[in-house]
């Protein structure tokens, strides 16, 4: 390729020559032609990732003037000594919410079970002792003993005014935990270990339980009804074939896009970044528009304008323009499944805007101004 193509005048170049070497540049013309016809037929698309932040929405609806929480822990008398040296109600947390030392519009109250073993037993592990040759020489036995145990905690929500909003399960006894002591060299040690141990092995164990319960908690009410930070990892669908047409305008979308959608933060109001983005939406529109074919080749470049622009607008908040494009990558008719999965993410979002009022995933929460059902506002007189 690199001889044929010292034939190829450049552009702006005229040249003239006598018949004969005329006739060999349009030989060349007509044998490049087919190759170039073919490269503009086919286009390979890979996968771009970026990285961009938003605030989740309640999933549950709920009075949007509540704003407010405060957590209440039970356990049993024959936990309470565990239960000293620890603040659960302090742990739980649920994000874009204000916490009160009591009376909030909800009450989380967290009832904590018995740490119950079940079972005993000693496990051995069999060691084979080789000597420098790799040959075994002999064997050594430990042991250890595991004790199965069960755990159950849950919670249990209601607003204020005492209408019950959700009971969560935080632990089930139907979930047999196993710890296992250090290991030993003679079996009658590991068989009175946890006996020897039970108050610091029990203590230890009912504190990892109530931890990872509160945790659990957190991550539940939070889905439910908080407004959390989240980073989404995503991508879209770039064009990688140097040779293609598109090949650096879909680079350079795809980076303007990625610079924008960057710097947005779930704190930020999303006003400007569509703006921004117009060029970007406008290059992708352009792109439907110019490759109009029913072959292969056009569908599946507007395919990835049709997928990316749905992604995008998804990022954008803006639900109604995503099913549009969803609509058309159905009618596309190049990978179609993907439609029925925007269609599906679209209603979704449609519906949780509807439910809480809100109409988009970026702004800022101030919980220092949240006031309980039983605070008094601040009065400024002027």
């Amino acid at each position: 390729m690199a001889r044929k193509a010292k034939y190829l005048p450049r552009p702006g170049v005229i040249i003239t020559t006598k018949s004969e070497p005329v006739k060999k540049l349009t030989f060349f013309a007509l044998f490049l032609l087919p190759m170039a016809l073919t490269a503009q037929k086919s286009v390979d698309l890979d996968r771009f990732r970026f990285s961009v932040q938003y605030r989740s929405l309640p999933k549950m609806k709920i009075d949007s003037t509540y704003r407010t929480y405060h957590v209440e822990v039970e356990g049993t008398r024959l936990m309470q000594s565990f239960l000293q040296n620890m603040s659960p109600e302090k742990s739980v947390l649920l994000e874009g919410w204000r916490k009160l030392p009591q009376d909030g519009h909800l009450a989380v109250r967290i009832r904590l079970g018995d740490l119950i073993p079940e079972s005993v037993s000693v496990k051995e592990r069999i060691e084979t002792i080789k000597n420098r040759n790799g040959q075994v020489t002999g064997t050594r036995i430990y042991y250890r003993q595991e004790v199965i145990y069960t755990f159950d905690a849950s919670a249990s929500i209601s607003d204020y005014k005492g209408m019950h909003v959700m009971d969560q399960e935080l632990a089930d006894r139907g979930y047999k935990q196993v710890y296992q002591s250090p290991e030993f060299a003679i079996r009658g040690i590991a068989e009175g270990y946890f006996v020897l141990n039970s108050l610091a092995v029990t203590k230890e164990l009912y504190q990892d339980c109530v931890n990872r319960s509160v945790r659990y908690l957190s991550e539940r009410i939070t889905d439910n009804f908080g407004f959390s930070e989240e980073t989404a990892n995503d991508f879209m669908w770039i064009v990688d074939s140097r040779k293609h047409p598109e090949y650096s305008a879909h680079r350079q979308a795809f980076q303007q896009m990625n610079e924008v959608l960057f710097n947005m933060s779930a704190s930020t109001p999303i006003e400007g970044a569509r703006e921004q983005l117009k060029p970007v939406i406008d290059y992708f529109e352009k792109i439907k528009k110019k490759y109009t074919s029913t072959s292969k080749h056009d569908r599946k470049i507007r395919y990835a304008s049709y997928f990316n622009l749905a992604v995008l607008y998804y990022y954008l908040d803006d639900p109604q323009a995503m099913m549009k494009e969803a609509n058309g990558l159905a009618l596309n008719d190049f990978d179609a499944r993907d439609a029925k999965g925007f269609e599906a993410t679209a209603t979704w979002l449609k519906n949780l805007f509807q439910q809480t009022n809100i109409y988009t995933r970026h702004f800022q929460v101030n919980t220092a101004a949240f006031k309980g059902p039983f605070e008094k506002e601040d009065v400024t007189v002027k």
